[in-house]
C-alpha cells in the first residue's frame, strides 16, 4: 500500500481557547490585564480561608492601628484585626454575591430577551412596556426599600440585584435576537417545520452567546459595586461578616485619620476589581463581536 504523503495529512486545528487568549493579550493588553486581575480576584475569593493568615474577626488589642508591615501587610484596624485577612474574606463575599447575582441576572435577561425578541408583535410590545416601567424606578431606591422590608442579608441582595439587572439587561439580548432571527438558517428551520423551542435552543441561543458572555462579565462588576454601596449605607451583609463597602464605613471613617489604610485598602480593592472586570468585559465584546472583528 502506498504511503500517504505527509503534506496530504489534514492539518491539526489549533486550540480555539488558546488562540482566543493569544488574541486577547496581543490585541487588547488592557483587557488582558483585567482578565488577570479578575482571575486573581476569583482565586483569592475561593481560597480566602487558606490564604488569610488570621481569622476575619480575630481581635488583638495590643496590635490596634498598626501600619502596614511584614506581619500585617495591610495594617490592622482599631480592634487589632488584620486588614489583609479581612480584605480576603471580603473578596470571598464579593465573589459569592457577584457571581450569583450576575448569573441570576443573565438568566433573567436571556429568558425575557429571547422570548420578546423572537416572538415580536404584541408580545414584544407588552414585554418592553413592562421593562420600561420597571427601569423607570431608580435601582438604589428599590434596593433600599427591599432590604429595609426584608432585612439585610445575602439572599435578599442577590435576588434583588439579579432581578434589577436582569430585567434591564434583557434589552441587550432582545436586540441580538432580533438581528439573528432574520438570518437565512432561521427561516430555513421555520420552513421545514422545526418547533419554536428547537429554533430557540439550536439556532437563536448559540448565536447570541457572545453578548450573553459580555453581559455576565459586566454584571459582576456592577453587582460588586452595588453591594458595596449598600454595605456602606449599613444595608448590606450584616456584621461581623467583612465586606469592602462595610469596611469603608462605620469605625473606619472614625479612625481614618489615625490609620488611612483603613479606607485606602478596601477602596483600592473595590476600584481595581470593578475597573478590571469592566475592561475585561469590553475586551470580550470587541473580540467576540464579528462586526468589530471585520473592522480591524
Amino acid at each position: 500500500m502506498a504511503a500517504v504523503p505527509s503534506n496530504a495529512l489534514p492539518a491539526r486545528r489549533p486550540n480555539a481557547f488558546l488562540a482566543f487568549v493569544r488574541r486577547l493579550f496581543r490585541e487588547k493588553p488592557l483587557g488582558a490585564f483585567g482578565a488577570v486581575v479578575f482571575i486573581v480576584f476569583l482565586f483569592c475569593g475561593v481560597f480566602a480561608d487558606l490564604l488569610a493568615p488570621y481569622g476575619m474577626n480575630q481581635i488583638s488589642p495590643l496590635n490596634r492601628l498598626k501600619p502596614p508591615s511584614w506581619q500585617y501587610p495591610f495594617g490592622t484596624d482599631h480592634l487589632g484585626r488584620d486588614m489583609f485577612s479581612r480584605t480576603l474574606y471580603g473578596a470571598q463575599l464579593s465573589v459569592i454575591i457577584g457571581l450569583s447575582a450576575a448569573a441570576l441576572a443573565t438568566v433573567i435577561s436571556v429568558i425575557i430577551g429571547i422570548i420578546s425578541g423572537y416572538a415580536g408583535g404584541r408580545t414584544d410590545m407588552t414585554t418592553q412596556r413592562m421593562v420600561d416601567a420597571w427601569m423607570s424606578f431608580p435601582d438604589l431606591v428599590i434596593l433600599i426599600v427591599v432590604v429595609s422590608v426584608l432585612g439585610p442579608g445575602m439572599p435578599q441582595i442577590i435576588g434583588t440585584l439579579g432581578l434589577l439587572l436582569g430585567i434591564a439587561g434583557s434589552r441587550i439580548i432582545r436586540s441580538a435576537v432580533m438581528s439573528v432571527r432574520e438570518n437565512m438558517y432561521v427561516h430555513a428551520a421555520q420552513s421545514i417545520g422545526a418547533s419554536t423551542w428547537r429554533i430557540l435552543w439550536r439556532h437563536i441561543l448559540p448565536n447570541v452567546m457572545p453578548p450573553i458572555i459580555v453581559l455576565f462579565t459586566t454584571r459582576v462588576g456592577a453587582v460588586i459595586l452595588a453591594e458595596s454601596g449598600l454595605a456602606f449605607l449599613g444595608l448590606g451583609v450584616p456584621p461581623p461578616e467583612p465586606t469592602w463597602g462595610g469596611m469603608l464605613s462605620g469605625s473606619s471613617r472614625t479612625y481614618m485619620f489615625q490609620g488611612p489604610w483603613l479606607v485606602i485598602v478596601p477602596g483600592l480593592a473595590l476600584t481595581i476589581v470593578v475597573y478590571a472586570t469592566n475592561v475585561f468585559g469590553d475586551a470580550l465584546r470587541d473580540l467576540l463581536d464579528p462586526r468589530m472583528r471585520g473592522s480591524r
